[in-house]
């Protein structure tokens, strides 16, 4: 499998690291996926990716758009389609907190990790974000080098 675990007994399947890098994260929310069965099963090869996607809304519901869960090979006829829109399960209160960040504040909603959690079940980590300008990716380039210089210095002397 080409998961690993996370400190917190959750496997981690895809990580959009890019979405750090691009945009300023705001507040943190865990929501449920409706899969069907292959594409879980999929899931647990560890193979797909949401480096592409995003979250959109669909009927006062949210959606993520795009991600990329592949065709499970052992299935035949009922497989899924691997980029199709899949619908996100939360409370509604979050979903509407969610869209009156969207609407109101002019933000977008990203995903950040796709993962199992303690149960087993597909959860999907998303965050309210606002976007980067360059010299603010400029800024976290620069932050990111510094510490990476910092910790070869104290490796070095200590």
């Amino acid at each position: 499998m080409a998961t690993k675990k996370n400190e917190s007994g959750r496997k981690i399947i895809a990580d959009n690291r890019r979405a750090r890098f691009d945009y300023h994260l705001d507040d943190v929310f865990e929501a449920g996926i409706a899969l069907t069965g292959t594409e879980v099963k999929a899931l647990r090869h560890g193979q797909s990716s949401i480096a592409e996607s995003y979250v959109a809304v669909a009927d006062n519901q949210l959606e993520l758009v795009n991600a990329n869960i592949p065709i499970y090979e052992a299935a035949n006829r009922q497989n899924h389609h691997p980029t199709r829109s899949r619908r996100l399960l939360m409370h509604r209160r979050e979903i509407d907190r969610l869209l009156m960040a969207i609407q109101r504040q002019g933000k977008t909603i990203m995903p950040l990790k796709l993962y199992f959690n303690a149960r087993g079940k597909v959860k999907l980590e998303i965050a309210i974000a606002t976007g980067k300008k360059l010299h603010d990716k400029r800024a976290t380039n620069k932050d990111r080098d510094w510490k990476r210089d910092q910790g070869r210095l104290m490796r070095d002397r200590g």
